[in-house]
């Protein structure tokens, strides 16, 4: 098997037009892209297309957008298209888990700010300042959305302690944001 194309590569292909930056990134990224959109949406084959979808939002945006981490960016790029499919679905048939995170999230980050690089860099900050245990918490919960039941039996804690360790990281991450002039 041939190594890797560096995101540094991958990226100059896009920027060349070519559709080889498509394969490659799929080659490189697809499985971890496939894993975010099939948390989120529950489902093979609406994961499936988000996937697609990421490819073609990367294809589109790419230039102008000439991102530091491409990996970091498909990321994003995906569970934006995941969650927005996943709501649309949800008119049907509401997911609990997935509606709860949703909802303890929104008075701190609200999705107008998601490409801003001030708040990017400020929630690094605020997670590297964690715990590993409390930011393998905060992400399985707010990237992966992972119901408190299931995090709660990896970490061998009550969903109670959970929940609260959570609570707090969110108030902590308001006042961090807040701190750091966000306007939440």
């Amino acid at each position: 098997m041939r190594p890797y194309l560096t995101d540094a590569e991958i990226i100059s292909l896009y920027w060349a037009r070519d559709e080889q930056a498509v394969t490659e990134t799929a080659r490189r990224y697809g499985s971890y892209i496939h894993a975010i959109s099939v948390q989120i949406l529950e489902s093979e084959p609406d994961a499936e297309e988000c996937v697609n979808d990421t490819y073609l939002k990367a294809w589109q945006t790419i230039p102008p957008q000439k991102p530091f981490s491409l990996k970091d960016y498909l990321g994003r790029l995906v569970r934006h298209l995941s969650i927005d499919r996943y709501r649309a679905m949800r008119r049907a048939k509401r997911n609990i888990h997935m509606t709860e995170a949703l909802d303890e999230l929104t008075a701190i980050s609200p999705d107008t700010a998601q490409d801003n690089p001030a708040l990017t860099g400020a929630l690094d900050d605020f997670l590297g300042k964690l715990t590993p245990t409390d930011r393998a918490l905060f992400l399985g919960r707010y990237w992966y959305f992972y119901e408190v039941a299931d995090l709660a039996r990896a970490y061998g804690m009550t969903a109670n302690t959970v929940y609260v360790k959570l609570h707090r990281m969110r108030e902590r991450l308001h006042k961090h944001l807040t701190e750091r002039g966000f306007k939440l």
